[in-house]
Protein backbone atom coordinates (compact mmCIF):
# COMPACT_ATOMS: atom_id res chain seq x y z
CA UNK A 1 0.00 0.00 0.00
CA UNK A 2 3.14 2.33 1.18
CA UNK A 3 4.55 1.27 -2.49
CA UNK A 4 1.18 1.92 -4.38
CA UNK A 5 0.70 5.54 -2.13
CA UNK A 6 4.82 6.50 -2.75
CA UNK A 7 4.58 6.09 -6.72
CA UNK A 8 1.35 8.08 -6.83
CA UNK A 9 2.89 10.61 -5.03
CA UNK A 10 5.70 10.68 -7.70
CA UNK A 11 3.66 10.45 -10.68
CA UNK A 12 2.02 13.55 -9.55
CA UNK A 13 5.04 15.47 -8.77
CA UNK A 14 6.57 14.20 -12.37
CA UNK A 15 3.50 16.06 -14.17
CA UNK A 16 3.45 18.92 -12.41
CA UNK A 17 6.90 19.64 -13.07
CA UNK A 18 6.25 19.09 -17.12
CA UNK A 19 3.18 21.17 -16.85
CA UNK A 20 5.25 23.96 -15.12
CA UNK A 21 7.93 23.62 -17.98
CA UNK A 22 4.92 23.82 -19.99
CA UNK A 23 4.07 27.21 -18.57
CA UNK A 24 6.72 29.01 -18.45
CA UNK A 25 6.89 32.34 -18.51
CA UNK A 26 7.45 34.02 -22.23
CA UNK A 27 11.06 34.92 -22.75
CA UNK A 28 12.35 38.68 -23.68
CA UNK A 29 15.22 40.45 -25.11
CA UNK A 30 15.49 41.46 -21.27
CA UNK A 31 15.25 38.11 -19.51
CA UNK A 32 16.07 35.59 -22.31
CA UNK A 33 16.50 32.82 -19.96
CA UNK A 34 19.90 31.20 -18.34
CA UNK A 35 19.30 27.99 -21.52
CA UNK A 36 19.04 28.43 -24.96
CA UNK A 37 16.00 27.95 -26.60
CA UNK A 38 17.61 26.73 -30.00
CA UNK A 39 20.14 23.95 -28.06
CA UNK A 40 19.28 24.06 -24.70
CA UNK A 41 23.01 24.72 -23.44
CA UNK A 42 23.20 26.64 -20.66
CA UNK A 43 24.68 30.31 -21.29
CA UNK A 44 27.81 31.03 -19.40
CA UNK A 45 27.77 33.19 -16.30
CA UNK A 46 28.63 36.78 -16.58
CA UNK A 47 31.20 37.25 -13.68
CA UNK A 48 30.83 40.35 -11.64
CA UNK A 49 33.03 41.95 -9.28
CA UNK A 50 36.10 40.38 -7.52
CA UNK A 51 35.28 37.46 -9.89
CA UNK A 52 35.54 39.62 -13.06
CA UNK A 53 38.86 40.65 -11.79
CA UNK A 54 40.62 37.45 -11.52
CA UNK A 55 40.25 35.99 -14.62
CA UNK A 56 38.42 35.56 -18.03
CA UNK A 57 34.53 35.05 -18.24
CA UNK A 58 33.75 31.17 -18.00
CA UNK A 59 34.03 29.26 -21.33
CA UNK A 60 30.88 28.90 -23.56
CA UNK A 61 28.57 31.20 -24.87
CA UNK A 62 28.03 34.25 -22.73
CA UNK A 63 24.18 36.59 -22.62
CA UNK A 64 25.33 39.73 -20.45
CA UNK A 65 22.36 41.01 -17.84
CA UNK A 66 20.27 43.63 -20.16
CA UNK A 67 18.27 46.60 -18.98
CA UNK A 68 17.21 47.93 -21.91
CA UNK A 69 18.50 50.73 -23.88
CA UNK A 70 19.53 53.58 -21.37
CA UNK A 71 19.03 57.12 -22.23
CA UNK A 72 22.24 58.97 -23.22
CA UNK A 73 22.96 62.17 -21.29
CA UNK A 74 20.22 65.38 -22.33
CA UNK A 75 18.41 62.79 -24.14
CA UNK A 76 14.36 62.50 -24.54
CA UNK A 77 12.80 59.47 -25.37
CA UNK A 78 10.38 59.94 -28.50
CA UNK A 79 7.67 57.39 -29.25
CA UNK A 80 7.52 56.59 -32.81
CA UNK A 81 4.53 56.71 -34.70
CA UNK A 82 1.91 58.00 -37.84
CA UNK A 83 1.66 61.30 -38.14
CA UNK A 84 0.92 63.55 -41.34
CA UNK A 85 4.79 65.63 -42.42
CA UNK A 86 4.51 68.91 -44.96
CA UNK A 87 3.59 72.57 -44.35
CA UNK A 88 0.28 73.34 -42.57
CA UNK A 89 0.97 77.39 -43.26
CA UNK A 90 0.35 78.83 -46.40
CA UNK A 91 3.22 78.42 -49.17
CA UNK A 92 3.99 82.28 -49.19
CA UNK A 93 7.57 81.42 -51.04
CA UNK A 94 5.27 79.36 -53.49
CA UNK A 95 7.77 76.95 -53.24
CA UNK A 96 5.43 73.74 -52.82
CA UNK A 97 8.51 71.60 -51.59
CA UNK A 98 6.75 70.33 -48.51
CA UNK A 99 3.13 69.17 -49.33
CA UNK A 100 1.71 66.82 -47.07
CA UNK A 101 1.79 63.21 -46.76
CA UNK A 102 1.33 60.45 -44.18
CA UNK A 103 4.41 58.49 -42.62
CA UNK A 104 5.56 56.83 -39.72
CA UNK A 105 8.38 57.46 -37.91
CA UNK A 106 10.26 54.86 -35.55
CA UNK A 107 10.85 55.54 -31.86
CA UNK A 108 13.87 57.56 -31.49
CA UNK A 109 15.53 60.05 -28.93
CA UNK A 110 16.69 63.45 -28.93
CA UNK A 111 18.17 66.00 -27.13
CA UNK A 112 15.79 67.92 -24.75
CA UNK A 113 17.57 70.58 -25.78
CA UNK A 114 19.59 72.60 -28.43
CA UNK A 115 23.62 72.45 -27.96
CA UNK A 116 24.74 75.11 -25.96
CA UNK A 117 28.29 77.20 -25.76
CA UNK A 118 29.18 75.26 -22.97
CA UNK A 119 28.81 72.33 -24.48
CA UNK A 120 31.05 72.68 -27.79
CA UNK A 121 33.41 74.60 -25.76
CA UNK A 122 33.78 71.46 -23.88
CA UNK A 123 34.07 69.45 -27.55
CA UNK A 124 36.77 72.28 -27.92
CA UNK A 125 38.43 71.46 -25.11
CA UNK A 126 38.70 67.88 -26.09
CA UNK A 127 39.87 68.01 -29.79
CA UNK A 128 42.71 70.56 -28.60
CA UNK A 129 44.20 68.00 -26.04
CA UNK A 130 43.83 64.82 -28.68
CA UNK A 131 43.28 65.95 -32.32
CA UNK A 132 45.91 68.00 -34.26
CA UNK A 133 45.52 71.90 -34.67
CA UNK A 134 44.31 71.97 -37.96
CA UNK A 135 41.42 70.13 -37.05
CA UNK A 136 40.86 71.94 -33.34
CA UNK A 137 40.54 75.04 -36.25
CA UNK A 138 38.19 73.36 -38.30
CA UNK A 139 36.18 73.31 -35.39
CA UNK A 140 35.97 76.76 -34.18
CA UNK A 141 33.17 78.22 -34.91
CA UNK A 142 32.63 81.40 -36.86
CA UNK A 143 32.05 84.24 -33.80
CA UNK A 144 32.11 86.63 -37.57
CA UNK A 145 28.39 85.69 -38.27
CA UNK A 146 27.22 88.56 -35.57
CA UNK A 147 29.60 91.65 -37.62
CA UNK A 148 26.87 93.54 -39.48
CA UNK A 149 28.63 96.98 -41.50
CA UNK A 150 25.05 98.42 -40.55
CA UNK A 151 24.61 96.76 -36.77
CA UNK A 152 26.72 97.08 -33.70
CA UNK A 153 27.27 93.45 -32.43
CA UNK A 154 30.21 93.36 -31.42
CA UNK A 155 29.77 91.98 -28.13
CA UNK A 156 28.34 89.41 -29.26
CA UNK A 157 31.54 88.62 -31.51
CA UNK A 158 33.74 88.77 -29.05
CA UNK A 159 32.12 87.58 -25.86
CA UNK A 160 29.28 85.21 -27.49
CA UNK A 161 30.78 81.87 -26.78
CA UNK A 162 33.15 81.96 -24.50
CA UNK A 163 31.70 84.67 -21.28
CA UNK A 164 30.53 83.16 -18.97
CA UNK A 165 26.75 84.76 -19.54
CA UNK A 166 26.19 83.09 -22.59
CA UNK A 167 26.84 79.20 -21.22
CA UNK A 168 23.68 77.88 -21.84
CA UNK A 169 23.07 79.79 -25.09
CA UNK A 170 22.65 77.81 -27.83
CA UNK A 171 25.86 77.45 -30.03
CA UNK A 172 25.51 79.68 -33.42
CA UNK A 173 28.23 79.92 -36.49
CA UNK A 174 28.42 76.19 -37.10
CA UNK A 175 28.13 74.31 -40.12
CA UNK A 176 26.23 71.39 -40.86
CA UNK A 177 29.64 69.60 -41.30
CA UNK A 178 30.73 70.86 -37.93
CA UNK A 179 27.48 69.61 -36.74
CA UNK A 180 28.24 66.15 -37.86
CA UNK A 181 31.76 66.15 -36.61
CA UNK A 182 30.68 67.36 -32.94
CA UNK A 183 27.83 64.31 -32.84
CA UNK A 184 30.84 61.60 -33.87
CA UNK A 185 33.17 63.49 -31.02
CA UNK A 186 30.18 62.41 -28.63
CA UNK A 187 29.37 58.91 -29.83
CA UNK A 188 32.95 58.02 -28.60
CA UNK A 189 33.18 60.38 -25.43
CA UNK A 190 29.85 58.91 -24.25
CA UNK A 191 31.16 55.34 -25.00
CA UNK A 192 34.16 56.01 -23.49
CA UNK A 193 32.58 56.91 -19.97
CA UNK A 194 30.47 54.44 -19.63
CA UNK A 195 33.36 51.68 -20.78
CA UNK A 196 34.78 53.32 -17.84
CA UNK A 197 31.99 53.05 -15.55
CA UNK A 198 31.21 49.30 -16.49
CA UNK A 199 35.02 48.22 -15.77
CA UNK A 200 35.72 46.30 -12.75
CA UNK A 201 36.94 48.48 -9.84
CA UNK A 202 40.17 47.93 -8.16
CA UNK A 203 41.75 48.86 -5.39
CA UNK A 204 43.48 51.74 -6.86
CA UNK A 205 40.28 53.12 -8.65
CA UNK A 206 38.67 53.14 -4.70
CA UNK A 207 41.91 55.03 -3.57
CA UNK A 208 41.84 57.41 -6.37
CA UNK A 209 37.80 58.07 -7.77
CA UNK A 210 39.48 60.89 -9.95
CA UNK A 211 40.65 58.96 -12.11
CA UNK A 212 40.31 60.68 -15.49
CA UNK A 213 38.15 58.80 -18.33
CA UNK A 214 39.87 57.54 -21.53
CA UNK A 215 39.87 60.10 -23.69
CA UNK A 216 36.96 60.03 -26.62
CA UNK A 217 39.15 59.18 -29.14
CA UNK A 218 40.93 56.32 -27.58
CA UNK A 219 39.27 53.27 -28.90
CA UNK A 220 37.47 52.30 -25.68
CA UNK A 221 34.27 51.40 -26.91
CA UNK A 222 32.81 48.08 -25.19
CA UNK A 223 31.54 45.31 -27.63
CA UNK A 224 27.68 45.86 -28.54
CA UNK A 225 26.50 42.55 -26.77
CA UNK A 226 27.69 43.75 -23.45
CA UNK A 227 24.33 46.09 -24.15
CA UNK A 228 26.78 48.83 -22.10
CA UNK A 229 26.92 51.12 -25.22
CA UNK A 230 25.22 53.46 -27.28
CA UNK A 231 24.49 53.76 -30.60
CA UNK A 232 25.82 56.96 -32.50
CA UNK A 233 24.59 60.51 -31.98
CA UNK A 234 23.75 62.18 -35.13
CA UNK A 235 21.59 65.00 -36.72
CA UNK A 236 18.15 64.06 -36.52
CA UNK A 237 16.79 63.82 -40.21
CA UNK A 238 13.71 66.11 -41.17
CA UNK A 239 11.16 63.53 -40.73
CA UNK A 240 12.22 63.51 -36.95
CA UNK A 241 12.80 66.61 -36.36
CA UNK A 242 9.14 68.05 -37.72
CA UNK A 243 7.41 64.79 -35.68
CA UNK A 244 8.89 65.82 -32.42
CA UNK A 245 8.39 69.77 -32.89
CA UNK A 246 4.93 68.83 -33.86
CA UNK A 247 4.28 66.40 -30.65
CA UNK A 248 0.95 65.47 -31.99
CA UNK A 249 0.68 62.75 -28.89
CA UNK A 250 -0.93 66.03 -26.97
CA UNK A 251 -3.67 65.81 -29.25
CA UNK A 252 -4.54 62.62 -29.19
CA UNK A 253 -7.80 61.80 -26.86
CA UNK A 254 -8.92 58.65 -28.12
CA UNK A 255 -7.90 55.57 -29.80
CA UNK A 256 -6.06 57.00 -32.76
CA UNK A 257 -8.18 59.77 -32.89
CA UNK A 258 -6.20 63.01 -32.33
CA UNK A 259 -8.47 66.26 -32.00
CA UNK A 260 -6.18 69.00 -34.19
CA UNK A 261 -3.70 69.45 -36.36
CA UNK A 262 -0.81 71.80 -35.46
CA UNK A 263 0.98 74.94 -36.95
CA UNK A 264 3.15 75.00 -34.02
CA UNK A 265 4.61 72.71 -31.51
CA UNK A 266 1.35 73.80 -29.31
CA UNK A 267 -2.24 73.86 -29.78
CA UNK A 268 -3.99 76.80 -31.34
CA UNK A 269 -2.76 80.01 -33.67
CA UNK A 270 -1.64 82.47 -31.11
CA UNK A 271 2.20 82.63 -30.24
CA UNK A 272 0.89 83.60 -26.59
CA UNK A 273 0.51 81.52 -23.70
CA UNK A 274 -3.41 81.25 -23.79
CA UNK A 275 -4.23 80.84 -19.95
CA UNK A 276 -2.75 80.30 -16.23
CA UNK A 277 -0.71 82.30 -14.49
CA UNK A 278 1.51 83.32 -17.18
CA UNK A 279 -1.21 84.52 -19.78
CA UNK A 280 -0.14 86.31 -22.67
CA UNK A 281 3.30 85.45 -22.30
CA UNK A 282 5.35 84.43 -25.56
CA UNK A 283 5.83 80.67 -26.38
CA UNK A 284 8.78 81.24 -28.35
CA UNK A 285 11.83 83.91 -29.11
CA UNK A 286 11.32 85.36 -32.86
CA UNK A 287 10.73 88.59 -34.04
CA UNK A 288 7.01 90.07 -34.07
CA UNK A 289 8.04 92.34 -37.04
CA UNK A 290 9.84 94.69 -38.53
CA UNK A 291 12.44 96.07 -36.40
CA UNK A 292 10.91 94.61 -33.11
CA UNK A 293 12.79 91.92 -31.73
CA UNK A 294 11.98 92.09 -27.92
CA UNK A 295 9.06 94.28 -27.39
CA UNK A 296 9.36 97.57 -25.17
CA UNK A 297 11.50 97.76 -21.92
CA UNK A 298 9.52 97.21 -18.87
CA UNK A 299 6.97 94.91 -21.16
CA UNK A 300 9.33 92.97 -23.35
CA UNK A 301 7.18 90.46 -25.40
CA UNK A 302 9.39 87.31 -25.21
CA UNK A 303 12.67 88.55 -23.60
CA UNK A 304 14.88 88.01 -26.23
CA UNK A 305 16.65 90.45 -28.60
CA UNK A 306 19.22 87.43 -29.76
CA UNK A 307 19.05 84.03 -28.49
CA UNK A 308 18.27 83.49 -25.45
CA UNK A 309 18.86 80.26 -22.85
CA UNK A 310 18.51 76.84 -24.07
CA UNK A 311 15.62 75.80 -20.92
CA UNK A 312 13.86 78.90 -21.62
CA UNK A 313 10.54 78.92 -22.68
CA UNK A 314 8.08 75.80 -21.97
CA UNK A 315 9.07 72.74 -23.22
CA UNK A 316 6.47 70.84 -26.09
CA UNK A 317 4.45 67.49 -25.52
CA UNK A 318 7.25 65.28 -26.03
CA UNK A 319 9.56 67.48 -23.27
CA UNK A 320 11.52 68.92 -26.10
CA UNK A 321 12.67 73.20 -25.96
CA UNK A 322 12.85 75.26 -28.19
CA UNK A 323 11.83 73.81 -31.14
CA UNK A 324 10.27 76.74 -32.28
CA UNK A 325 12.19 79.82 -32.45
CA UNK A 326 15.98 81.07 -30.72
CA UNK A 327 17.76 79.17 -33.33
CA UNK A 328 16.73 77.75 -36.54
CA UNK A 329 18.87 73.74 -36.39
CA UNK A 330 20.66 71.72 -39.10
CA UNK A 331 18.83 68.51 -40.11
CA UNK A 332 20.67 65.62 -41.50
CA UNK A 333 18.73 65.88 -45.21
CA UNK A 334 19.91 66.86 -48.88
CA UNK A 335 17.86 69.31 -49.58
CA UNK A 336 15.41 68.70 -52.98
CA UNK A 337 12.38 70.70 -53.94
CA UNK A 338 10.65 67.51 -54.47
CA UNK A 339 11.69 65.34 -51.52
CA UNK A 340 7.73 64.81 -50.53
CA UNK A 341 7.30 62.96 -53.90
CA UNK A 342 10.51 60.80 -53.94
CA UNK A 343 9.87 59.15 -50.47
CA UNK A 344 9.41 56.07 -48.56
CA UNK A 345 6.72 56.64 -45.88
CA UNK A 346 8.43 54.48 -43.25
CA UNK A 347 11.57 56.87 -41.79
CA UNK A 348 11.56 59.12 -44.85
CA UNK A 349 15.12 60.80 -45.34
CA UNK A 350 17.19 62.00 -48.53
CA UNK A 351 20.97 60.90 -48.07
CA UNK A 352 22.51 61.85 -51.66
CA UNK A 353 20.57 62.84 -55.00
CA UNK A 354 19.04 59.56 -55.44
CA UNK A 355 16.25 59.49 -57.93
CA UNK A 356 16.72 63.59 -58.20
CA UNK A 357 20.35 63.59 -59.47
CA UNK A 358 22.54 66.77 -59.32
CA UNK A 359 23.00 66.80 -63.24
CA UNK A 360 19.14 67.17 -63.62
CA UNK A 361 20.09 71.10 -62.09
CA UNK A 362 21.88 73.92 -64.10
CA UNK A 363 24.10 75.66 -61.17
CA UNK A 364 26.94 75.98 -63.71
CA UNK A 365 24.56 78.01 -65.67
CA UNK A 366 23.58 80.19 -62.59
CA UNK A 367 19.34 78.85 -63.11
CA UNK A 368 19.65 77.47 -60.13
CA UNK A 369 21.03 77.18 -55.96
CA UNK A 370 20.41 73.33 -56.23
CA UNK A 371 23.82 70.63 -55.57
CA UNK A 372 24.66 68.19 -53.42
CA UNK A 373 25.89 70.22 -50.49
CA UNK A 374 22.35 72.19 -49.34
CA UNK A 375 21.00 70.75 -46.48
CA UNK A 376 17.96 71.31 -44.43
CA UNK A 377 17.38 73.45 -41.36
CA UNK A 378 14.29 73.96 -39.87
CA UNK A 379 12.06 75.60 -36.75
CA UNK A 380 12.50 79.48 -37.09
CA UNK A 381 14.53 81.19 -35.10
CA UNK A 382 15.47 84.73 -33.34
CA UNK A 383 15.51 86.76 -36.11
CA UNK A 384 12.74 85.26 -37.93
CA UNK A 385 8.61 86.11 -38.19
CA UNK A 386 6.23 83.71 -37.13
CA UNK A 387 6.11 81.93 -40.46
CA UNK A 388 8.81 80.17 -39.93
CA UNK A 389 8.07 78.47 -36.72
CA UNK A 390 5.87 76.25 -37.92
CA UNK A 391 7.73 72.60 -38.10
CA UNK A 392 6.53 72.03 -41.70
CA UNK A 393 8.19 75.24 -43.01
CA UNK A 394 11.86 74.36 -44.61
CA UNK A 395 14.78 76.57 -45.86
CA UNK A 396 18.36 75.32 -46.78
CA UNK A 397 21.91 76.50 -46.75
CA UNK A 398 25.44 75.20 -47.81
CA UNK A 399 26.34 72.24 -45.43
CA UNK A 400 30.13 74.42 -44.66
CA UNK A 401 28.22 77.47 -44.41
CA UNK A 402 27.21 79.16 -40.98
CA UNK A 403 25.07 81.88 -39.73
CA UNK A 404 23.79 83.61 -36.17
CA UNK A 405 20.25 82.06 -36.78
CA UNK A 406 21.25 78.12 -37.29
CA UNK A 407 22.61 75.73 -34.04
CA UNK A 408 21.30 72.08 -33.74
CA UNK A 409 20.73 69.52 -31.65
CA UNK A 410 21.59 65.73 -31.97
CA UNK A 411 19.53 62.42 -32.15
CA UNK A 412 19.94 58.87 -32.01
CA UNK A 413 18.04 55.38 -32.82
CA UNK A 414 15.93 53.65 -30.20
CA UNK A 415 17.07 49.59 -30.33
CA UNK A 416 14.51 47.24 -28.89
CA UNK A 417 13.08 47.98 -25.03
CA UNK A 418 13.18 51.25 -23.46
CA UNK A 419 15.31 51.08 -20.34
CA UNK A 420 14.84 52.97 -17.56
CA UNK A 421 18.20 53.85 -16.59
CA UNK A 422 19.84 57.24 -17.74
CA UNK A 423 22.96 58.32 -17.59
Amino acid sequence: MKRILFSSITGALALSLVLSGCSSKKRTSIDPGRNSNATGIAYAKEKKGRKARRGPANEGFQVNSFKGQPAGPNLVYIEGGRFTMGTVEEDIAYSRDNLERTVTVSSFYMDETEISNLNWLEYLYSVQRDSSQEFYESALPDTTVWMNKLSFNDQYTEQYLRYPGFRLYPVVGVTWVQASDYCKWRTRAVNSEMAMRAAPKTRKNRRNPTTQAPQARVESRLAIETGNVLPSYRLPTEAEWEYAAKAMVGTQYMDENQSNQRIYPWDGSSLRTPKGSKKGAMLANFKRGRGDFAGIAGRSNDGGIITMEVYDFPPNDFGLYNMAGNVNEWVIDLYRPNSFQDVNDLNPIRRNDYMDEESLYDKKGFNTLIDNKLRVYKGGSWNDVAYWLSPGTRRYLNQDSATATIGFRCAMIAIGPKGKRKL
